[in-house]
């Protein structure tokens, strides 16, 4: 006889349906994305010399890899971005925990905070390169630049938000600022320390490539930089002598 199912087996039975379902459909719309790409260069309904075709990417990476140490590049650039990324971690607590137990600095730095924020991380990326000169060093703190100051304005709201209750109760047993730092504020905050490094991974990246643009000679940033220059300087040739 045939074993009937529990409610428990038939629900995980559902989910791993609905999980194989969503992964089987992920696969087929790259993939449809991807043929459909290849067919409309090879078919002249897209230029390939401007939108390119997956085939001539795979050429193409395969050249870089071997031609152009792509690895190396692509290591500089983790690498600054991997170190901007803990340090924008690291000042991010360090600064939000000063202003969370200060409310006076906190007050006394917020409006500066919002301004630095607020302020294009492109256009202060050159100023640093022109004050502390072209290295890896300033490429990190490029990095840093675009994800640190709203990292710090998350966290120290974050820990305002804590309910008051609770810190109360710590002081109520005799414990201190730190006791209700370690205890209550840090624990509560851990979602929201995640989230930010989720967001700040991204940034941090945005904001090394950014520097390598202007002051690189290795990096992801600046193949794009010597890649966009090429680009230029063949659709230039093609252009003079299309006019001839």
């Amino acid at each position: 006889m045939k074993k009937s199912l529990s409610a428990q087996e038939l629900y995980l039975k559902s989910v791993r349906h609905t999980n194989y379902k969503i992964l089987f459909w992920r696969i087929s719309l790259f993939l449809i994305f991807i043929v459909s790409w290849e067919l409309c260069a090879r078919c002249g309904i897209i230029d390939s010399f401007i939108f390119s075709s997956p085939s001539k990417l795979i050429r193409c990476l395969n050249s870089m890899l071997f031609e152009q140490h792509l690895l190396e590049h692509i290591g500089i650039t983790l690498f600054e971005t991997i170190v901007s990324f803990f340090l924008v971690i690291a000042v991010s607590l360090v600064f939000a925990v000063l202003l969370w137990k200060s409310r006076t600095l906190s007050k006394i730095l917020e409006p500066y905070m919002v301004m630095l924020n607020s302020l294009p991380k492109s256009a202060l990326a050159p100023l640093l390169i022109v004050w502390l000169g072209a290295s890896y060093k300033t490429i990190i703190l490029t990095g840093m630049s675009v994800a640190v100051f709203g990292s710090i304005m998350s966290l120290y709201t974050g820990f305002m938000e804590v309910d008051p209750e609770k810190i109360k109760l710590i002081y109520t047993l005799n414990g201190t600022g730190s006791d209700a730092l370690y205890k209550v504020i840090l624990p509560a905050n851990i979602p929201n320390l995640l989230s930010i490094m989720k967001v700040n991974i991204g940034l941090c990246l945005v904001g090394v490539i950014i520097g390598e643009f202007i002051a690189a000679r290795q990096g992801l940033g600046y193949l794009i930089i010597y890649g966009s220059q090429v680009f230029t300087l063949v659709h230039k040739q093609i252009l003079y002598s299309f006019f001839l």
